[in-house]
């Protein structure tokens, strides 16, 4: 089976790394590209981690672009309290990661790319979808030159992690995420709903610490422990639930999910709504004159045992 050439765009957090990570390590995966984006870390932040970590893959080639610095409607604000002031659990290199950013904006690159390779490459978005909102600018038929696109975000009928009706990755950016909605074709989204349902329990922590040792490997292990105490205060339970690593898993295979069909349309005017993620379940619903999106519900296969097994559990291929 060949591999499939992906675009990530990634706000690249704890959980950025750990989806990194397991594509590089899954041999099904090409990744092409990587654009960073405002979130979990600043623009600038995030693609600095992005150049570190795909250098500790052995992926130092990988084209690196700059994205955007700040929402589209909005002031920028990061998660630090659950990554860390830089991003990536205090496990930042002191020196300059090797590599250089590309000379061309992280929607730029996704719209040449796109262009170049009609048909053929996945994006993969798991942080706010403002570079994605930016290259729907430049590039209105961009939903018809990708081959899919997978997004991490929003909550569909549980409640959110940022704020009680809003996820994170589409709270930091509603205008964009809504306009990516509103246009773009071939979309599965991989919600809360779905996220949460895989967790990273005792067991599994036990089986990546007792985990052959790679350069990358270790990198993403030495982020866990910022990662595992925040979701401790946060969640009062050991372990965490897999976000973007649960998305990179359905990049390669859609069949870990069971998946409802709707349109999604973002709150971007409620005072306590802001940045929900809005779907009509109703036997019978309202018309919305916009693409249908996969959105994954429920897992079919054990998602955390691929993680873990892929990712920190197979031969050594950094």
């Amino acid at each position: 089976m060949s591999a499939l050439p992906v675009i990530l765009d990634m706000d690249f957090g704890i959980d950025d790394s750990m989806a990194a990570l397991y594509l590089a390590r899954s041999g099904r995966a090409e990744i092409v590209a990587v654009g960073s984006v405002h979130g979990n870390t600043s623009s600038a932040q995030a693609a600095r981690n992005a150049r570190q970590v795909l250098a500790e893959l052995g992926l130092g080639s990988v084209p690196v672009a700059l994205g955007r610095a700040a929402p589209l409607n909005q002031p920028a604000s990061y998660a630090s309290e659950v990554h860390g002031d830089d991003g990536i659990g205090d496990m930042a290199s002191v020196s300059e990661p090797p590599g250089m950013l590309v000379d061309e904006s992280a929607a730029e690159q996704i719209v040449r790319l796109a262009r170049d390779r009609p048909g053929e490459l996945t994006l993969l978005a798991t942080g706010p979808l403002t570079n994605v909102a930016v290259a729907l600018a430049i590039e209105p038929a961009l939903g018809s030159l990708l081959r899919s696109v997978v997004i991490m975000g929003g909550a569909i009928g549980v409640p959110g992690n940022m704020e009680a009706h809003a996820e994170a990755n589409i709270r930091h950016d509603p205008e964009a995420a809504d306009q990516v909605f509103a246009a773009l074709e071939n979309v599965t989204l991989v919600p809360l709903d779905f996220t949460m349902l895989c967790r990273i329990t005792q067991g599994e922590i036990d089986r990546i610490w007792s985990a052959p040792h790679t350069a990358a490997a270790d990198l993403v292990r030495g982020m866990l422990p910022r990662y595992l105490e925040f979701n401790r205060r946060d969640l009062g339970v050991v372990g965490f639930p897999l976000h973007d690593p649960a998305a990179a898993v359905l990049a390669l295979d859609a069949g870990f999910a069971e998946c409802l069909e709707a349109p999604v349309v973002v709150e971007l005017t409620g005072t306590a709504t802001r940045g929900m993620t809005c779907v009509d379940r109703r036997p019978v619903a309202s018309a919305v004159s916009r693409p249908t999106v996969r959105i994954a519900m429920r897992p079919l296969r054990p998602v955390v045992d691929e993680f873990v097994r892929v990712a920190f559990e197979a031969g050594s291929q950094d």
